[in-house]
């Protein structure tokens, strides 16, 4: 009996190829699920385990699993935080919503029944008018009955405006915090950056204005390392320095956003020659040296990038233009590897 250790040795290529083959149909199974589970946050890891689905079907090395298997975990985990907390902002949102209208209703059938009992004596008083005999009596019950009217019709009109009034105030009070939900949901976590899904928009905003525009895609090298040396909090928080850095090299009218991991991913309003200056600057500025906690105190760390640049033209979609950013980046990224 040939032994599993003798079967995998003879026939290593090909179960490897197996194995690769079906890693790749996971990712794509796994983020098309992210859509139809939660479709505002489940494109974007979905385009995310596609990206990294075509780079290992060129390349499959072991350092190329190994970080993408990190990729992987890193992408599953914020989709399952940002659903977790969309599912219950929107739940929490729903039941606002329907207590607002529950208590607008309360106050207007309290309100109705109220005056309902009143218009009632207002009839029956009247009808009671049509068996007196007596005009100075049938005057002054009509009179009075007037005055009564008046009066009810007035506190009718003054409540009228307090429940409309309250019921805007409450109304104000749950679109701001809509307003605040639709800007969390837009915001990445960690970093307070933009997030992928509000970066899309920007982008795709753009496009269908036909505004020029550039955008720059970068990468952080050697990323993993510091991560794997000093831990995932220590990561963390080299991740947010950068993030204040990064965002306070651009103007306000520029999207500055977090693509996922390691990688971000800018608008710029401006040519490619504007961006390629940009990104000097950035190099200057923002790449360098940061201080993070470590086991022995505070450590200081070097902090590198490839950056890829790529300008909007007339007819791109979206697709193509994150597609020669990235082109460009992973050529950065070579010529960087070459020189060190």
């Amino acid at each position: 009996m040939i032994s599993i250790k003798k079967l995998i040795e003879r026939n290593g290529e090909e179960l490897f190829r197996v194995t690769l083959d079906s890693y790749l149909a996971a990712l794509g199974a796994i983020g098309q699920s992210g859509v139809e589970a939660c479709p505002p946050l489940g494109s974007a890891m979905r385009d995310n385990l596609l990206r990294l689905q075509a780079a290992l079907s060129t390349e499959a090395t072991r350092d190329q699993l190994e970080k993408t298997g990190q990729k992987v975990e890193t992408e599953i985990a914020q989709w399952g935080s940002g659903a977790a907390e969309y599912f219950r902002q929107s739940a929490g949102e729903i039941k606002e919503l329907m207590v607002i209208l529950a208590r607008a209703a309360e106050i207007t059938g309290e309100r109705d029944e109220r005056y309902s009992r009143q218009f009632q004596e207002f009839t029956g008083r009247l009808e009671a008018v049509a068996d007196l005999h007596d005009l100075a009596l049938i005057r002054d019950s009509l009179m009075e009955s007037a005055r009564d009217l008046r009066t009810c019709a007035q506190a009718m009109a003054e409540e009228s405006q307090k429940s409309i009034a309250r019921l805007r105030q409450d109304l104000s009070v749950y679109q701001a915090k809509l307003d605040d939900a639709e800007r969390l949901a837009g915001q990445d976590a960690l970093t307070g950056l933009d997030n992928r899904r509000r970066v899309e928009a920007a982008i795709q905003q753009r496009i269908a204005h036909g505004q020029a525009f550039t955008v720059l895609l970068l990468d952080l090298n050697g990323f993993k390392k510091i991560n794997d040396t000093y831990g995932h909090l220590a990561a963390d928080e080299l991740l947010k320095q950068f993030s204040a850095e990064l965002k306070a090299g651009f103007r306000a009218t520029d999207v500055v956003g977090r693509w996922g991991g390691d990688e971000f991913l800018i608008v710029m309003d401006a040519g490619h020659e504007a961006a390629k200056a940009q990104i000097q600057r950035i190099s200057r500025w923002v790449l360098g040296d940061y201080t993070i906690p470590a086991e022995c105190g505070r450590k200081k760390v070097t902090v590198s990038a490839a950056i890829g640049a790529a300008e909007w033209q007339g007819g791109d979609s979206m697709e193509m233009l994150l597609g020669r950013a990235d082109r460009a980046m992973y050529a950065d990224k070579q010529s960087r590897d070459r020189r060190g």
